[in-house]
């Protein structure tokens, strides 16, 4: 269905039941179905969050704002290894690059080298958002797939779909099937944060939110299969 996807995976989803961390065995999993992508020659990029590690938001109450976020940036960064490692581990050529410099351990971001990694088949994963404070991971999904010309994201989250609300609070619910990027803004239906979701209106970028917990579902989502929400 899809030549080139941007899959973003949060933070917490890296940790699984643990709630903190990295939970080796949930990594393993997820690798196993990027590899899998991969195989099916489809280019595949990924944004990881860092909620495992540090949430600005919440861990940062009494710390100045930019301090915070640029911890959580860092956060990214460790997730970003912990996945080039688990799919280097699976034969699969891997490219880490951060929104800031860390030559050390990874490559800036390039757009061109990006591009030139993607067709060679390899896996980019790009980390520390988009490099500049009071932007969410969300965001730097947003941007990185808009710069690479992703044909859609896949937005892996702790729950199955988009929801007329929160169905862990209210059991009447409705899971969309598909919604528009204006229903989202209106609705103020926490898909990804606002600005994220304008600039994927902006950019005509097609968005899949699916449950991360069956890692089958990138699979069955660049199948086109039906999945999740598509937002459009």
């Amino acid at each position: 269905m899809y030549k080139r996807v941007l899959l973003k995976i949060s933070g917490e989803a890296l940790a699984g039941k643990d709630k903190t961390g990295i939970n080796i065995e949930v990594v393993g999993k997820i690798c196993d179905k990027i590899k899998e992508v991969v195989e099916m020659g489809v280019e595949i990029a990924i944004v990881v969050g860092g909620g495992n590690f540090w949430r600005g938001r919440r861990n940062g109450e009494q710390m100045e704002k930019t301090t915070a976020d640029y911890m959580g940036m860092l956060a990214t960064a460790m997730n970003a290894l912990a996945l080039q490692d688990a799919i280097e581990a699976r034969g699969v050529d891997t490219r880490v690059q951060t929104a800031i410099e860390m030559r050390e351990i990874a490559e800036p971001f390039i757009k061109r080298k990006a591009l030139k990694h993607l067709n060679r088949k390899r896996v980019v994963i790009f980390a520390c958002g988009t490099g500049s404070p009071f932007f969410t991971t969300d965001t730097g999904a947003a941007l990185r797939a808009a710069e690479i010309e992703a044909d859609a994201i896949l937005l892996g989250k702790a729950i199955d779909g988009v929801y007329s609300a929160d169905p862990k609070i209210d059991k009447d619910a409705i899971k969309y099937d598909e919604i528009t990027y204006a229903d989202v803004l209106k609705k103020d239906l926490k898909v990804m944060d606002s600005t994220a979701t304008a600039l994927c209106k902006d950019n005509g970028m097609r968005i899949i939110v699916f449950g991360i917990e069956d890692p089958e579902n990138i699979v069955r989502a660049v199948k086109g299969e039906k999945v999740g929400t598509i937002v459009k």
